[in-house]
């Protein structure tokens, strides 16, 4: 696996596959991966014949109170893993490479992105559209890859590349869980131990939420009942609990796909999830 730091030499890496005639995806991450990490590095390598993954902890995408500073980096094991999947090209620039001093432009995503994680964190998805736009042109694939876990982050991106009349492909992948439930995320590693032992509470409730609702639950008293259980299980600053319709994330209607959303604190983690209904 080569690494590059460049845009320069990414693109050159680009175009000399694009001449042998290669499909390309590309997997973009913050690094700290983990098995859901791996599950989109998979589905590229299973969908193309050449995979990019990139690992940039992008600070348009944190708050001022947030943990950019503390988010776990860990390089040379992330390159480790990658490299043993079979990766064929880490991007890993550095934040001057993607942002110089004089960089003014973002892109911001009406409604979808002020909704739920938007709401709950002012900037954020302007953030991502931004670096994500960013890394889309610069690598020029067939296919990008991104779990469902960012289910919010997914039709964000997803409107983006739309909007923007960018032909990369976006490609969701299923959420992967731990034997317990939790839905796996870098940010699990701030849970001490007994707040671990919490944690699949998360999903537990939206899963209830989901079955209750095929069966003819209302989504609102659902939701309000599915609020007290996280409380009484000691998460705290539940930012929300959702039953919204699936493409649109608008309240759910009858006859609609649903998805229910959630994000909720626990201890010094701030943990996302969501099912399908």
């Amino acid at each position: 696996m080569e690494t590059v730091r460049t845009v320069a030499d990414l693109r050159a890496a680009v175009k000399g596959w694009r001449q042998e005639g290669h499909s390309i995806g590309l997997v973009p991450t913050m690094g700290a991966l983990h098995p859901g990490h791996m599950a989109l590095v998979k589905a590229s390598l299973e969908a193309t014949t050449r995979t990019i993954a990139t690992i940039f902890v992008n600070p348009k995408q944190f708050g001022p109170a947030e943990d950019l500073d503390s988010y776990p980096r860990h390089e040379a094991a992330d390159s480790e893993l990658l490299a043993a999947a079979g990766v064929d090209l880490l991007f890993a620039p550095s934040v001057p490479e993607m942002y110089g001093d004089d960089f003014a432009t973002g892109v911001h995503i009406d409604g979808l992105g002020d909704i739920f994680e938007g709401s709950a964190r002012p900037g954020f998805f302007d953030g991502v559209a931004t670096v994500v736009a960013k890394l889309l042109c610069q690598a020029a694939a067939d296919s990008a890859f991104f779990g469902e876990k960012d289910y919010q982050q997914l039709l964000v991106i997803r409107r983006m590349a739309q909007d923007l009349n960018i032909p990369t492909a976006i490609e969701g992948v299923p959420t992967v869980r731990e034997a317990d439930g939790l839905a796996m995320s870098s940010r699990n590693a701030y849970l001490t131990a007994a707040e671990r032992a919490t944690a699949p509470m998360l999903f537990k409730v939206i899963a209830d939420i989901a079955t209750r609702l095929a069966a003819g639950g209302g989504a609102a008293d659902l939701s309000q009942e599915g609020l007290g259980r996280l409380i009484d299980a000691g998460f705290t600053c539940v930012d929300y609990l959702a039953v919204v319709d699936g493409e649109t994330l608008a309240p759910a209607t009858r006859g609609r796909p649903a998805r229910v959303l959630v994000a909720a604190r626990l201890g010094q983690a701030r943990l996302i999830d969501n099912v399908a209904a």
